[in-house]
């Protein structure tokens, strides 16, 4: 899969370059090179690396939550007045 992905991104890079470096006479061709490039690059390419690399994670772990946050600069949870002991 990893080959896969990194051909995908390489024909797709050669696509934009290709298109660029058509001659003027040929301007629809090269808007077609370098949009089939970047289509490429964007709804294939970005997806199946994204797919492949998060497989096994846990989604709420990358969350910005408060509790996140709190983790991240090494900061203990907040407690709230509610969650102090019952007062009677």
């Amino acid at each position: 899969m990893k080959y896969i992905i990194i051909a995908i991104v390489l024909i797709s890079i050669g696509l934009i370059i290709y298109g660029f470096n058509l001659d003027a006479g040929e301007e629809v061709l090269s808007h077609r090179y370098i949009g089939s490039g970047t289509l490429l690059l964007f709804l294939v390419a970005m997806p199946l690396f994204l797919i492949r690399e998060s497989k096994g994670k846990k989604f709420n772990n990358y969350m910005l939550t408060d509790e996140n946050v709190r983790k991240m600069q090494g900061k203990e949870p907040r407690k709230t007045d509610n969650q102090d002991t019952p007062k009677n």
